[in-house]
């Protein structure tokens, strides 16, 4: 059992593991070894939505188990089960349409620029504007993140906000990735300040999210949350899988996936031995 101090602790730890991904991005790592290790964090992704999913929809089936028998209004039940799939809705097309929107105007941008530049490479400013924009769309969905662990150990599942946050401590240490993707070609390195600026605004919001779901209990509320991150998870896997495939042989991601799917299972077994 973990009290609230320990609970935001963890979800600051969560957020801020986004830090252990940028020394590698600016390492001259193989693309093989970084597919390599995007491909366990796909495994323990993976066990995550299977493990997320199960919890938001056995709180849907026993409010809609309660209506039919009487115990609950019909309109609660409906309600959740409308919730869970607007969840899984926005968490998987509404971050689509996102990157497809961001993904168009940054094609454009750097048309622009490189049209303005006769040839030249893209600057340094602009790379670590880009960058920039790359970690806020990474907050706003750690957020949500946080939100979920949040939420669940208001509602009393400490087991499942334990594996959150593990789940999604892992991911976040592959969103370094990618936010200094832009700048890891440049041969100048980032200043210290900036990359923290960059850590601050991609993971400091799965802490706030972490605060402010503890906050209250809302079935309606946890339920969303969880399918959210559950979809937007689903995303990010195929998304992940995607980019790690032209990367390396496909035996290889899933020796990795199986190392994170291990490595879940087992986290998962010691929490719950932990008795939590």
């Amino acid at each position: 059992m973990i009290d609230y101090l320990q609970l935001l602790l963890l979800g600051a730890i969560a957020g801020f593991t986004i830090f252990l991904g940028f020394p590698v991005a600016l390492m001259n790592v193989s693309p093989r070894k970084k597919a390599f290790l995007n491909a366990v964090a796909i495994g323990i992704l993976t066990f995550l939505v299977v493990d997320v999913f199960s919890h938001a929809w056995d709180a849907v089936t026993t409010a809609v188990e309660d209506a039919v028998a009487g115990q609950a209004p019909m309109s609660y039940g409906i309600t959740l089960l409308i919730t869970i799939f607007a969840g899984i809705a926005i968490g998987l097309i509404g971050l689509a349409l996102y990157e497809g929107k961001y993904m168009k105007g940054t094609a454009k941008s750097e048309a622009r620029l490189e049209a303005g530049m006769a040839g030249k490479s893209l600057s340094d400013v602009n790379r670590y504007a880009l960058a920039t924009m790359i970690a806020i769309g990474i907050g706003a969905h750690n957020f949500s993140e946080g939100l979920a662990i949040g939420q669940s150990y208001a509602a009393g599942v400490i087991g499942l906000a334990l594996l959150l946050i593990i789940g999604f401590g892992a991911h976040n240490a592959t969103e370094g990735f990618g936010i200094l993707g832009p700048i890891a070609s440049s041969e100048k390195r980032p200043p210290p300040l900036f990359l923290i600026k960059l850590g601050l605004i991609g993971g400091g919001p799965t802490f706030l999210g972490t605060l402010v779901g503890s906050l209250w209990i809302s079935p309606i509320l946890y339920v969303l949350f969880l399918s959210f991150a559950g979809g937007a998870l689903v995303f990010v896997i195929l998304l992940m899988y995607t980019v790690a495939v032209k990367q390396t042989s496909n035996i290889m991601i899933m020796t990795g996936m199986f190392l994170g799917l291990l490595f879940g299972f087992v986290t998962d077994l010691i929490v719950t031995l932990g008795g939590a």
